[in-house]
């Protein structure tokens, strides 16, 4: 899958790639988000956007976790294509 190695694909903009990259520096535990990676994302957007970024990936992340905790299933609301692409 493209987005498991987004940080060499080339379907994804340098943007893209910086705001998959903050989004997993933000998701995986044991990281941080460094100060260089923070420098490259507001070179790219004003602090309303970041925090609205920021917001989003915390939910999802909180979401996720909660649904997990509570055994709550997929309510299938997005479906992988066939083939898996």
């Amino acid at each position: 899958m493209a987005l498991n190695d987004y940080a060499e694909s080339p379907l994804f903009s340098a943007e893209e790639r910086t705001i998959l990259e903050y989004a997993d520096a933000i998701t995986t535990t044991g990281r941080d988000v460094s100060d260089e990676l923070f420098a490259r994302v507001r070179a790219l957007y004003d602090e309303d956007a970041i925090v609205e970024l920021t917001e989003i990936i915390a939910w999802e992340n909180a979401s996720a976790k909660f649904n997990r905790a509570l055994r709550i299933p997929s309510q299938k609301l997005w479906v992988r294509k066939a083939g898996g692409k």
